[in-house]
């Protein structure tokens, strides 16, 4: 999808996926001959294969909605059993709904049962065997870090938090010897700058990590072309940082990275198929939501006064301000008093049901006509009040970026991030918004539609 990030993640995630099929289909097979008898037979004239590979996919979809692809929790074996056990009791309720609509799709009385048992007993198993294995193999790049910068230092340690992603930070280089020993995290100051080329040969560095903002009139940029004739690979923070986080650090930016980087090009094939996407997706998702819809806004009415449907202005694609519709979740009088303010968590203007409609996202069901008149895409940035929009525009850099375009019912912010109300959550959405800009595609918006159902299914991060 987009950089190694996701690239790392999914080779991880296609063996691990493509080893627990193989489990499963096995588990069911086994237990098939256990309850059957002659799995043989039944595997090719009566559809065993078909069957079994359902099971398998509804138990995957139930083992993903249990953040058991998380590979932060591999080695937490409490979460793990616990997930697993979540996970097969998910899948019996949805097949045995399966089953009663479609009998056929039965591979036998008892199988199930049975393949339970054994799926929960080889999969503990094998997952904690794959994270051995991980273990074993080691990291999959090592980096050193020029300059203890706060950039610098930020990366090293959310690469630290992320073990999953298999980097090891050998280090830090500063240009004063008398820091060297220095600790920073952990590693700390391990050499200036003359020692890059010896500590790239002695502990197997794979690449040198330098700020731009550090390189300007503070590093000999001499020695280190000459290091990169001489075989040593440099590469920006900034681009690194984006790789491995999913964000771009706008502490670290320079316009000059955001012109010559890839990315942030549009072609109009591209334009075109993304709105098509959103106009039948908005189209198909209203006719689907519209007996909810009416139910939502009978609910709404009845349990506070004022109308239903709550109307606020937005910065939109190209900055043009348009009208966001949403179900009403405050009091008809929330902002009389304050003007416009963030909503916070234990916001007392919300209603009693205006909160289980933000716990469930259901008050943004409205904005589907907003994607289908054009204001917004199914997926993009948030859009933001004009009142905020200025003066975050005035104290974040880059924050007008966000506007090149259109805004989104759901975004890669907030899946990763999800809520937000302060300048320093608007910044933090917004390095996560310019990575979804930068990498846009019609497969990235997919995986953040799929994130955003299981984030709502979750309940994780809402108001």
């Amino acid at each position: 999808m987009a950089g190694p990030l996701l690239r790392g993640l999914s080779i991880r995630a296609v063996a691990l996926i493509g080893c627990e099929t193989g489990v499963i289909l096995a588990s069911v097979y086994a237990a098939a001959f256990v309850r059957l008898g002659d799995v043989q037979t039944l595997a090719w004239s009566r559809g065993m294969l078909t069957r079994a590979l359902l099971i398998a996919g509804v138990m995957q979809l139930c083992m993903y909605f249990s953040d058991l692809y998380d590979f932060r929790i591999l080695s937490e074996r409490r979460e793990l059993f616990l997930g697993a056990v979540q996970a097969i009791g998910a899948s019996a309720l949805v097949l045995a709904g399966l089953y009663f609509w479609f009998p056929g799709l039965i591979v036998g009385r008892g199988v199930f049962v049975v393949a339970a048992v054994v799926i929960v007993t080889l999969l503990f198993g094998w997952r904690i065997a794959f994270e051995w294995t991980s273990r074993q193999v080691g990291p999959r790049e090592r980096l050193l870090l020029v300059g203890t910068t706060d950039g610098a230092v930020t990366l090293a340690r959310e690469l630290h938090a992320r073990r999953e992603l298999g980097i090891e930070i050998v280090g830090f280089i500063d240009p004063d010897p008398s820091r060297v020993g220095l600790p920073v995290i952990n590693p700390g100051i391990i050499g200036t700058i003359e020692d890059i080329p010896s500590i790239v040969r002695a502990r197997g560095v794979d690449r040198v990590v330098v700020s731009l903002s550090d390189a300007r009139g503070k590093l000999p940029m001499d020695k280190l072309l000459e290091m990169k004739l001489d075989g040593v690979t440099f590469d920006h923070l900034a681009s690194v940082y984006e790789q491995y986080t999913g964000k771009i650090a706008v502490d670290n930016l320079r316009p000059s990275w955001l012109i010559f980087s890839e990315g942030f090009k549009k072609g109009r094939f591209q334009i075109v198929l993304k709105r098509s996407v959103d106009v039948i997706g908005s189209a198909v998702a209203l006719l689907v939501a519209m007996p909810l819809m009416l139910m939502i806004a009978a609910a709404v009415k009845l349990s506070s006064p004022g109308p239903a449907l709550y109307h606020q202005t937005r910065v939109g694609l190209r900055g043009r301000v348009f009208m966001v519709h949403k179900f009403r979740s405050m009091r008809l009088d929330a902002e009389k008093d304050t003007g416009a303010v963030w909503a916070s968590r234990t916001d007392n203007r919300v209603t009693r049901v205006g909160r289980i409609l933000r716990r469930s996202r259901l008050d943004e069901l409205p904005q589907l006509w907003n994607i289908l008149k054009g204001d917004m895409s199914i997926v993009g940035p948030r859009p933001e009040r004009p009142e905020f929009v200025m003066s975050l525009t005035r104290d974040i850099p880059f924050y007008g970026q966000r506007h090149i375009v259109r805004p989104g019912l759901t975004g890669w912010a907030q899946v990763y991030y999800t809520y937000g109300a302060s300048i320093e959550d608007a910044l933090e959405k917004l390095q996560y918004d310019l990575f979804y800009i930068k990498n846009m595609s019609l497969a990235l918006d997919f995986f953040v539609i799929a994130k955003t159902v299981k984030t709502v299914i979750g309940r994780e991060g809402a108001l």
